[in-house]
């Protein structure tokens, strides 16, 4: 009931289906945050924007049961203070201080350490803040003397691993605390992927923007571009045209395919069975060659674009992929059975990395690891856009919140996407994959909200003069999700971290934007 009263207050936003917009003050910030909690919704998102120069605000955005709602709150203090709200969702702690390395505005929340600031980034240099310049490297600071939390006790030991690692990964430090083997804490420190995403799309066009959104995390392409595009047609106020939307959920099932085959054979790898690498690495090597042969590329880069697709598919093609996904499906659940049936598989998945679900529901959890521990959300169910209600997707939960269960959420997804590919392919609209339109005037503003492999994919846009980008956003889910795993590892041992860490497979790119 309490929500019920910003609900009604809000405005219809442009952008995805379902959300509304809320400017409140200072008091009321705190309020909506814990009304929305109190309902059992869930903070997806929280931003700043510091692009005019003596304007800020910050932005949070919520899903609750009614939609989304975006909330905005201009800030008129003169130190940039504003209220926080990590004490309502946990998981807001870590945006509140990139909020403050990016822009200057400080929250009241209790952990005021850098996030996304290392050593050689001066501590009063915010880049997004309106107005500001880079002032050139300084001297070198050779060390980055992170304040990480300590525990004490007998036989107690710090092991810390990264930022550098043995794989071919992303760079991030994990500082465990452990007794034995047995891990007692576990501290992340990330931002060493910063690349200033952020302040390239203002340098850009509103129409090239997709392509920036389209690498801010390469193996989340489909669902990044396709949030952007749906921003900035929401703030032309445009709708594309129904074949359109097919190609790209087209798209982004395939993306999520393509993600779940090579997470699975990885997680098989981790456990010491090197034929369950072998089998899935070969079913996506496959996979990546007959879209190549569909849409024209393996990874489908610039695929989703302003207006709709930039290309279409042949009615052979469509029907090719179709015959191929049907296949695949069959495959995957002959490997299923496998990893099921071997002793020493279940062994290693079985109650590693447990969270459950009333630790998911506190700190947030979300996308496949939150509905393997009872989080059931998925956008293309509880707020689809076209083409979604269409396709009436089948959800893939469950309530473990093991290895064991994310990896079965895992195989669910891929049976699932692989249904609605072939329904896709057999059966698309007619008509135009693409819609020209005029670009939006100056202020005007954008959401997209996509169900990505991973979780929601939030993309926040505001339109700059001729054609430009004043303000974007995106928001990957590892943000709700990197906190959770520090929760995950405890009571494990340390050689298990790899394999809960790959159960979950966080982006770096897309939280060190």
């Amino acid at each position: 009931m309490a929500l019920g009263r910003w609900w009604d207050q809000a405005e219809v936003a442009a952008g995805a289906p379902g959300i509304r917009a809320l400017a409140v003050d200072s008091p009321a910030w705190r309020v909506v945050a814990q009304d929305v909690a109190a309902s059992g919704g869930r903070l997806l998102a929280l931003w700043a924007d510091t692009s005019l120069a003596g304007h800020a605000t910050v932005h949070a955005f919520y899903l609750a049961e009614r939609g989304a709602l975006a909330v905005e709150l201009h800030i008129v203090e003169s130190d940039g203070r504003y209220p926080g709200i990590d004490d309502v969702f946990p998981s807001a702690s870590r945006m509140q201080r990139a909020v403050f390395d990016l822009h200057g505005l400080r929250s009241t929340g209790e952990d005021q350490r850098p996030w996304l600031r290392h050593a050689p980034w001066p501590a009063w240099f915010h880049p997004l803040a309106a107005g500001s310049v880079w002032p050139g490297a300084e001297s070198p600071v050779p060390v980055d003397d992170y304040a990480f939390v300590r525990v004490e006790g007998d036989g107690v030991h710090e092991v810390p691993v990264g930022p550098v690692h043995a794989g071919i990964i992303e760079p991030g430090h994990f500082r465990f605390s452990i007794v034995g083997e047995k891990v007692l804490r576990l501290e992340e420190r990330l931002g060493y992927a910063h690349k200033g995403i952020e302040r390239r799309f203002q340098s850009l066009a509103l129409r090239d923007g997709h392509r920036l959104a389209a690498r801010v995390s390469g193996d989340s392409t489909v669902a990044f571009s396709w949030a952007y595009c749906q921003a900035l047609e929401g703030a032309a106020g445009i709708i594309i045209p129904p074949r359109s939307a097919w190609l790209r959920a087209l798209a982004l099932e395939l993306e999520r395919i393509s993600n779940h085959l090579g997470d699975l054979g990885a997680l098989g790898n981790d456990a010491g069975f090197a034929f369950g690498l072998a089998q899935f690495s070969r079913l996506k090597e496959q996979l990546l060659r007959t879209v190549e042969q569909a849409l024209g590329q393996r990874y489908l880069f610039d695929f989703v674009s302003p207006g709709g697709t930039s290309r279409d598919i042949a009615a052979d093609q469509a029907a090719g992929l179709a015959a191929h996904v049907t296949s695949l499906a069959r495959h995957v659940v002959a490997l299923r059975r496998i990893y099921d049936e071997h002793a020493g598989v279940r062994d290693r998945f079985a109650a590693a990395g447990t969270v459950s679900p009333e630790l998911a529901a506190r700190l947030g959890l979300t996308g496949l690891a939150g509905r393997a521990s009872g989080q059931g959300v998925d956008l293309r169910m509880d707020l689809p856009c076209p083409p979604y209600a269409d396709l009436e997707p089948v959800r893939c939960a469950g309530s473990d919140g093991d290895v064991l269960a994310r990896v079965a959420v895992r195989f669910d997804e891929v049976r699932e996407s692989c249904r609605l590919v072939a329904r896709i392919a057999e059966a698309p609209p007619s008509g135009p994959h693409r819609v020209g339109f005029d670009d939006p005037p100056a202020g005007s503003r954008g959401i997209g909200l996509i169900e990505g492999w991973r979780g929601p994919v939030v993309m926040s846009l505001v339109a700059g003069e001729g054609g430009t980008i004043r303000r974007c956003h995106p928001q990957d889910p590892s943000w709700l999700n990197w906190p959770v795993l520090e929760h995950a590892i405890i009571g494990n041992i340390v050689p298990d971290f790899p394999l809960i860490n790959k159960s979950f497979n966080l982006s770096y790119s897309g939280h060190d934007l």
